[in-house]
């Protein structure tokens, strides 16, 4: 039997799932036995797009890796440098030394990072756990300060949030934000209906992946939240508790939180593979990195282009399960030395949150659009983010 090394480097959803299945895979197969490490820098698996729950709620969104990793995965904490032509992977340990891994394959699943503003741009960017605790406890502040003085105006600027970058994670930071605002507003005995919660939309409407009807819906149940949408308005700094803009009127607001997408891990740049210019690693239509034997990519850190249509996937959890899954059959069918399996898109399918018990869920099948909202909604939604972390 001989014995073979699969390294993968990153432990967010693609690489975590990409570990099960390459687990539950080799389970199977013959003549071969499959060393399987999962390298990440983190001691636990971290939810990303959780991280608005902590902004808003006492809520926890990491995970040990104990719970989630096969047990046939060793997890090794740290943070890679370098993959050397020797079919090597350098990486720093928690001893802060650097350590060499031998493989024959390597899964990069090394994700993607949250864009932040420049530094004088002012406010606070949801970009990890600590900022995310930060605008809670920020938001919080304001409210007990609110509660104790008589100027309106003052009073309402300390109850007022602005979320500046209108995609997923900021219709669902501030629908969690309104809610979360209101209820402390009641118990603090101030009028819940002072709450200001502003999504701040570069673009001319909400949701541009689906259709304007979608679209209106999703902002006619932010607004029911007490959400406004301020759309087609560019922000460009928070100072001295306003909100600046290109060509408008500031806005008086008490936290400022910046949620402006993602962006490949800069990482994969120092790598040494080859990456599009904006950063992501070139792979072939069966996730192989061209002129790295037995390395491959999927996930956000990868640029994966359907073969038929010639549309690359989008930078979402649920791209990146079915790639894990669909990759454990490339590499089984690679070792075999047998035709591997090309990537297919996933179905046009977009889940969002809409605080506490609240989704909607938009899909088109068959050119039909099929829409949930509503309690069923959220149970959906709900069901994506355990399922990308394998929680049951």
């Amino acid at each position: 039997m001989r014995e073979q090394t699969c390294i993968i480097i990153g432990g967010g959803y693609a690489g975590l799932n990409a570990a099960h299945a390459m687990s539950s895979s080799m389970k199977g197969m013959k003549d071969s036995s499959l060393h399987i490490f999962l390298i990440d820098q983190q001691a636990h698996h971290l939810r990303k797009v959780l991280l608005f729950k902590p902004a808003a709620t006492d809520s926890a969104i990491t995970v040990p890796w104990s719970d989630v990793l096969p047990s046939r995965v060793t997890f090794i904490q740290g943070s890679v440098t370098s993959i050397g032509a020797n079919k090597q992977v350098v990486y720093e340990g928690r001893d802060g030394q650097l350590h060499r891994i031998s493989y024959d394959f390597l899964i990069v699943a090394l994700g993607s990072t949250i864009r932040k503003p420049a530094e004088e741009q002012g406010g606070i960017a949801l970009t990890h756990e600590h900022a995310a605790l930060q605008i809670q406890q920020q938001w919080r502040s304001n409210m007990q300060k609110a509660a104790g003085i008589q100027d309106q105006l003052e009073r309402k600027r300390l109850m007022s949030v602005a979320v500046v970058g209108a995609g997923i994670s900021g219709i669902e930071t501030s629908a969690e934000l309104a809610y979360a605002m209101r209820m402390e507003a009641i118990e603090l005995g101030l009028a819940a209906n002072d709450v200001r919660v502003s999504l701040i939309n570069a673009q001319e409407r909400l949701f541009t992946e689906g259709p304007l009807k979608v679209a209106a819906k999703l902002e006619a149940a932010l607004n029911e939240l007490g959400v406004a949408v301020i759309h087609h308005s560019r922000a460009s700094h928070v100072r001295d508790g306003m909100l600046h803009f290109v060509g408008r009127d500031p806005l008086p607001v008490g936290v400022c939180i910046w949620t402006l997408g993602l962006q490949p891990n800069p990482v994969l740049r120092s790598l040494g593979l080859p990456v599009t210019d904006d950063g992501k690693v070139i792979v072939d239509a069966s996730y192989r990195v061209p002129g790295f034997p037995g390395v491959y990519s999927i996930g956000d850190c990868a640029h994966i282009v359907d073969p038929k249509n010639g549309s690359p996937d989008r930078m979402t959890c649920k791209e990146a399960i079915p790639q894990a899954n669909r990759l454990a059959k490339i590499i089984a069918a690679d070792i075999a030395h047998r035709p591997a399996p090309l990537h297919q898109s996933y179905m046009e399918l977009f889940c969002i949150g809409l605080g506490p018990e609240r989704g909607l869920v938009w899909c088109r099948q068959w050119g039909i659009d099929f829409v949930l909202t509503g309690k069923l909604g959220w149970k959906i939604r709900k069901f994506t983010w355990d399922s990308a972390s394998l929680i049951k």
